[in-house]
């Protein structure tokens, strides 16, 4: 099987004053520390997607190696998926979709959803929600298209017109730097995502009585 990761980091966040894909993470960049992460899974093919923050990024983050597929209108919600998937290899039996602000994501977790995902899309489950990575096989490609933005990748999950495995990951859903007191946690000490996650980090919450609020 032929697999291609796309990890994203087109779409900005006007509320952090800064591109997230750079702010500091373990000596590092959190992007960086994202893209290492899926280096690790020995993807056939790696594809990044960037927006306005791209010039920026390609100063500061090692991008040898993977396919970068520039989005720039990501940042007035356009979808970088869609451009990023006229650079999946024509070879691919699907893709492995990472978020770029998440880099808890490990190897094995991202090899059991590809192992175990038997139905044309796959998501992972946490002990406490659905999250990344997911999987979506090569005949998804032309609904994905139709994406309005990146987010609307969990409609294709939710909407039922197509099986779904759900694939059971260890532990919580790894925390994302959506607001500044998810990126505290996040460099503090890696634990569970804060309450004032947008809906986009939480996309199909399991848990209760955890208050979500509008993606940015």
């Amino acid at each position: 099987m032929f697999v291609t990761g796309l990890l994203l980091g087109a779409d900005s966040a006007p509320h952090l004053g800064a591109p997230w894909q750079l702010l500091d993470y373990r000596g590092g960049t959190l992007f960086g520390a994202a893209l290492d992460g899926a280096r690790e899974c020995g993807f056939d093919q790696l594809v990044v997607t960037l927006g306005s923050a791209s010039e920026q990024i390609h100063d500061r983050v090692d991008l040898d190696g993977v396919r970068v597929v520039e989005s720039p209108h990501s940042d007035t919600g356009s979808a970088s998926i869609v451009p990023a998937l006229d650079a999946v290899d024509r070879r691919a039996d699907g893709i492995v979709v990472l978020a770029g602000d998440q880099p808890g994501i490990t190897s094995a977790t991202v090899w059991s959803l590809v192992a175990e995902a038997a139905t044309p899309i796959g998501v992972c489950r946490y002990d406490d929600g659905e999250s990344y990575p997911c999987w979506f096989g090569r005949e998804l490609f032309g609904e994905l298209r139709g994406l309005r933005s990146d987010a609307d990748l969990w409609e294709p999950i939710a909407a039922g017109a197509h099986p779904v495995t759900r694939v059971d990951a260890i532990g919580n859903i790894p925390p994302r730097a959506t607001s500044w007191s998810s990126y505290r946690q996040l460099l503090s000490s890696g634990g569970g995502p804060g309450e004032d996650l947008p809906l986009d980090a939480y996309p199909r919450q399991v848990t209760e009585g955890v208050h979500r609020r509008a993606a940015y």
